[in-house]
């Protein structure tokens, strides 16, 4: 049984549970200048700190526990520490021609530290993090000059694609293409994945997570969750959800708009509330996890995990939570035409009663 294959079929019994916030957990181990750069990278000629994709190659045993910590919490999907590994992130650091690499090396700990736990009760899968890079191809970075672009999608195509190779090539069993907040920049990727399916590579399936940037209800390019998920479908991804940027309590109503029109599995990985005047999340294991029991009870999620501010103890009781929950039963394809702007737009079919009064 291939690995996609076996996801599908665990997936089809069971909530899966996606590991928590990477960049949380780096935080406590409160890394330095001199601990980001290692020995390797001593003398590199620009700052590093707070490059966490770096620490996959200057600190892979401080990566491999925490992926550990997730797994004895009982994380069933690791997600890989390369948020930022692709060439345009990197570029701030001097270090673009590192992402290739990055990608590589952060799927191997990944994979190391599953297959030190896993057994045929028990796979554990990695999910490939591709996430937005710091540019968006569709608003201008210039008040003053609207049709200016910090990026091109050929840009964007081109470092994604180059972080998809690299996370395909270091074996991840899922491509998660994540916290999307420009739906242009999630074009671009999509793009590269397929680029490198008609090149034969072997790509394993797509989990797309957008965010909603605030209580609007949209993504930080203005679309609706609908809107957003009719600009996605064509890429037939194994799931898709939200993560980042909300709580639970505030994405449930989104997320029960999207398990309302997508025709796959749905994903959803909160932050640990909303952000407080610190920066930090304060919202305990026990309240993040009694909203996404909440959200399993109603049938609305396949894949429940944590995004910014959540730890093993919160995944740990997430796991616990939607243990006993039945995942949400994927609908039939959708046989409509639906268009996306802002807004999702669906071509009704014809009306029964007019049919009928053209016959008579």
């Amino acid at each position: 049984m291939t690995a996609s294959t076996d996801l599908e079929t665990h997936a089809a019994r069971r909530i899966l549970v996606l590991d928590g916030a990477m960049g949380t957990m780096i935080q406590q181990h409160k890394p330095d200048e001199a601990t980001y750069r290692g020995t390797r990278f001593v003398s590199h000629n620009s700052d590093v700190g707070g490059n966490n994709e770096l620490l996959s190659l200057s600190q892979p045993d401080m990566i491999r526990d925490i992926h550990a910590a997730f797994l004895d919490a009982g994380a069933d999907i690791l997600s890989t520490n390369t948020f930022g590994a692709n060439a345009i992130s990197q570029a701030d650091y001097g270090m673009q021609d590192l992402a290739y690499e990055m990608n590589v090396a952060s799927a191997g700990i990944a994979r190391e530290a599953a297959d030190a736990v896993a057994t045929p009760e028990r796979p554990i899968w990695i999910a490939g993090g591709i996430g937005p890079t710091n540019q968006t191809a569709s608003l201008s970075p210039d008040v003053n000059d609207p049709g200016k672009r910090g990026v091109t999608f050929d840009q964007l195509a081109d470092a994604y694609g180059e972080a998809a190779r690299g996370l395909i090539d270091g074996g991840v069993d899922i491509l998660l293409v994540e916290t999307i907040f420009d739906t242009l920049n999630a074009k671009a990727a999509i793009y590269a994945i397929e680029s490198l399916r008609d090149q034969g590579v072997a790509v394993p399936p797509i989990i797309i997570s957008g965010t909603i940037t605030d209580l609007s209800g949209r993504t930080l390019t203005g679309q609706t969750p609908e809107a957003f998920w009719a600009s996605m479908s064509h890429a037939k991804p194994f799931a898709v959800g939200l993560n980042c940027a909300l709580g639970a309590a505030e994405m449930r109503q989104h997320i029960r708009t999207l398990s309302g029109v997508a025709d796959t599995r749905i994903s959803a990985y909160p932050n640990a509330g909303l952000p407080n005047d610190m920066g930090g999340y304060d919202e305990t294991p026990r309240e993040t996890s009694d909203h996404l029991a909440e959200w399993a009870a109603s049938g609305l999620v396949n894949i429940v995990g944590g995004c910014c501010g959540t730890t093993p103890d919160h995944i740990r009781a997430i796991a616990k939570a939607v243990a006993d929950k039945a995942p949400r039963k994927v609908p039939g394809t959708v046989e409509k035409m639906r268009l996306s702007g802002l807004e999702m737009f669906e071509v009704a079919g014809p009306s029964t009663d007019n049919q009928d009064e053209s016959a008579a």
